[in-house]
């Protein structure tokens, strides 16, 4: 998706609920909100199962992948948590926020027990895979984009629609500052560490493993470019790698929210732009879902740039 579009539709649906919506009406929204989101899990998951360089490959490189996935997953936590521990502690700033504008802490703001979202987005992605294989494995990639930049559209003027309701979120970012700029830093690190150390373990070509695992779930891109850097079974590793952190994002997210209010931005990396701004922001609040996407529009302003880097410092 080009970078400006997610912020016009932010606009459009701020715009829309700026003088307040009613409740009934924005009910609606929300079940919209939520079907675009079950839609977007399944166009990822078709797009799994419709390509065969993936299928044809997940047995023999697909644990590989997992593994150096897994691996960038861990480690950008862990340094997201340390970050939140020292320098950036998202929660205490939260609360002295909402403290200023009045917000009683004690009100309970989630819903009792897991969101069923936590259980339907990983359905709806296996659910992707299965019609991608079997049922319509010939379906024209134009339909796909089409259903891909609904979803997202839908998807992110309904978040607009929502931070309409929750303009504390545009105060959090600003409280914030230039540490902001410190989680993209800390969620690339993570893939760095991955790709060195399960490289190294695994026998992979470093200059796969960690161009991979630092391309933090911008999957397009990597796929390609290491295709024609270093053969078709690296441009795999590429695609598969980052495929797999919007999976393990979606199926970890009850983890993730119980870690830390970073960890989800952390686990989502580039595609708190895209894919999953909206299963990340409902993890985290809507104070730090601008911030999550920021995160992720840095991130994919910096892999292009990335990848060059990585040929030079890797061969």
């Amino acid at each position: 998706m080009t970078l400006y579009i997610p912020f016009i539709c932010l606009a459009i649906g701020f715009a829309i609920n700026w003088k307040g919506l009613p409740k009934n009406v924005l009910r609606i929204i929300d079940h919209i909100v939520t079907l675009s989101l079950v839609l977007l899990m399944g166009v990822i998951g078709i797009n799994i199962g419709t390509s065969e360089q993936v299928m044809n490959n997940l047995g023999r490189i697909g644990l590989n992948c997992l593994i150096l996935c897994l691996g960038a997953i861990f480690f950008a936590v862990v340094l997201f948590v340390i970050l939140e521990k020292t320098i950036m502690p998202l929660e205490e700033i939260r609360k002295k926020l909402l403290m200023e504008k009045g917000i009683r802490m004690d009100l309970p703001k989630e819903r009792k027990g897991p969101d069923p979202l936590l259980f339907i987005m990983p359905l709806a992605i296996i659910g992707g895979v299965v019609l991608g294989r079997f049922v319509i494995p010939d379906i024209s990639p134009k339909v796909m984009d089409i259903l891909l930049y609904v979803s997202l559209v839908l998807l992110y003027t309904g978040t607009g629609v929502s931070m309409a309701s929750a303009r504390t979120a545009f105060e959090y970012l600003k409280k914030l500052g230039f540490r902001v700029l410190l989680m993209p830093l800390a969620i690339f690190l993570g893939g760095v560490i991955s790709g060195l150390l399960f490289g190294k373990l695994l026998g992979i070509d470093l200059a796969w493993s960690v161009t991979s695992a630092a391309s933090l779930g911008y999957y397009s891109l990597p796929g390609a470019f290491m295709t024609e850097a270093y053969g078709v079974e690296a441009g795999i590793y590429g695609f598969v790698v980052n495929v797999l952190r919007d999976v393990c994002t979606v199926a970890l997210m009850p983890i993730l929210k119980r870690i830390s209010k970073g960890a989800p931005i952390a686990s989502g990396a580039g595609g708190c732009m895209d894919s999953m701004f909206v299963p990340v922001s409902r993890a985290v609040g809507m104070e730090l879902s601008l911030v999550a996407l920021l995160v992720g529009v840095i991130i994919t302003v910096f892999v292009p740039f990335w990848l060059p880097l990585s040929r030079m410092i890797f061969g």
